[in-house]
């Protein structure tokens, strides 16, 4: 075993901190690329399917330059009965932002024929924080001397029934990236114990291949969601410096094996703060659309969230992305994608998801934690294990399920916990 084994982390930390093989493996990570793979190279056991849709998207973001916009390509992009790609890139311009209110009245038009005023909610439940890979925004890097903790079956079932008995029907469970201690026969324990409590069951791993995204599926899993975090390669490579995250095509094509497995939804994010803002949502929405049209019958969401601070690291501080920007953001994919989901996490203030969900999002999550197994603790129920595992970044938004459902229902909204039947 290496020393970024989270099973021997006696290799990594030792009294003081970090050990110091450990620490002279991280300083030369970071400042020589030459110790680094190659983050487009595959790795031993990871699937590669034949699919044209990351070289087509790397080629769009190559070439969009936001600043040859102008204001015509955005009366036009807004005059327009439809908005094409073009369109798209036009409304994620710089050149549209003196345009975001007109934007935003489109927006919330194309909302209501779709969605009509529902918003949906749900909740993350984080059972493992371990992690083998050295990203370095990250709370959960191997690297980072947080509380380690990964939930056994009665800690995750009473996580569970916490979560349930507030009201919430949907759940999206998530582990750090550590397939060593969260395996895939313990990540489909949590979505078979998940299916006995809620509707409908998330999840918010690490990729995997086709059989195994099909295995989660018969063990109750709906859908799944990844995070690109970055689609510029040069950038992702200085960001992710280990780990089986750092390469970057199988973590693209991760929705499309999702898909190929049986899931019936995926969803799709750039960590915006992490790279150019404009290009990374650009990626984002052409990977959604581009492969809904592949497979018309899948059900397509994206979410937009922003850099937040993470636990021992008070460099890592949010991009110059302002709400401004992300609400431009937001406006744009729904009239680019008027049929998808989108959501907006509990990384927002409660002030802007209250504003965005009467214009452009779909889906809210509440009573957050990104800690591991306090749920039960927040709802004066004990921790699970005395004392609980450290979350993974800072949430803006703490409120409960109960207050979301008041101030959705008080701002014109219907709060909906669940739509879908099983037969």
């Amino acid at each position: 075993m290496g020393e970024s084994d989270p099973r021997r982390s006696d290799l990594i930390f030792d009294a003081a901190g970090l050990s110091p093989a450990a620490l002279e493996r991280k300083h030369r990570l970071e400042r020589d690329p030459s110790c680094r793979t190659d983050p487009m190279a595959y790795l031993p056991g990871m699937e590669e399917i034949d699919s044209d849709i990351k070289d087509r998207v790397r080629a769009a973001m190559a070439s969009y330059d936001p600043c040859r916009y102008t204001a015509a390509d955005v009366r036009r992009a807004l005059d327009g009965n439809r908005c094409s790609e073009e369109d798209f890139r036009a409304l994620l311009s710089p050149a549209a932002e003196p345009f975001l209110e007109r934007m935003a009245e489109r927006a919330r038009a194309e909302t209501v024929k779709h969605f009509g005023n529902t918003v949906y909610v749900f909740t993350p439940l984080y059972i493992a924080n371990h992690c083998e890979n050295y990203c370095v925004y990250c709370g959960f890097n191997c690297y980072n001397p947080i509380r380690r903790m990964r939930l056994d079956k009665g800690q995750i079932e009473r996580e569970m029934e916490v979560i349930a008995k507030s009201g919430m029907e949907e759940v999206l469970i998530l582990t750090g990236e550590s397939r060593s201690v969260s395996g895939v026969e313990y990540i489909g324990d949590a979505c078979e114990l998940a299916r006995r409590y809620f509707r409908l069951v998330g999840l918010e791993v690490y990729p995997m291949n086709t059989d195994e995204y099909r295995y989660l599926h018969e063990r109750g899993a709906d859908y799944v969601t990844v995070f690109q975090e970055t689609y510029d390669v040069e950038q992702y490579e200085k960001l992710h410096l280990m780990g089986h995250k750092r390469v970057w095509p199988y973590r693209f094509d991760a929705q499309e094996r999702a898909l190929r497995g049986g899931m019936r939804g995926v969803a799709f994010s750039a960590l915006l703060g992490l790279s150019d803002f404009r290009k990374d949502a650009l990626a984002t929405a052409l990977h959604a659309c581009w492969l809904q049209k592949k497979y018309p019958e899948a059900e397509i969401s994206l979410s937009c969230p922003r850099l937040r601070p993470i636990t021992n690291n008070p460099d890592v501080r949010p991009g110059e992305i302002g709400e401004r920007e992300l609400c431009q953001v937001l406006c744009a994919y729904r009239l680019f994608l008027p049929f998808a989901g989108i959501t907006v996490s509990s990384r927002e203030s409660a002030s802007f998801r209250n504003g965005i969900v009467k214009i452009a999002a779909t889906k809210v999550s509440a009573g957050v934690s990104t800690g591991i197994g306090d749920h039960a603790a927040k709802y004066g129920q004990g921790a699970c294990s005395g004392e609980e595992g450290d979350e993974q970044f800072e949430i803006s938004d703490a409120r409960s399920l109960e207050r979301m459902r008041a101030d959705l229902t008080n701002g014109g909204l219907q709060p909906v916990l669940n739509d879908y039947v099983y037969v």
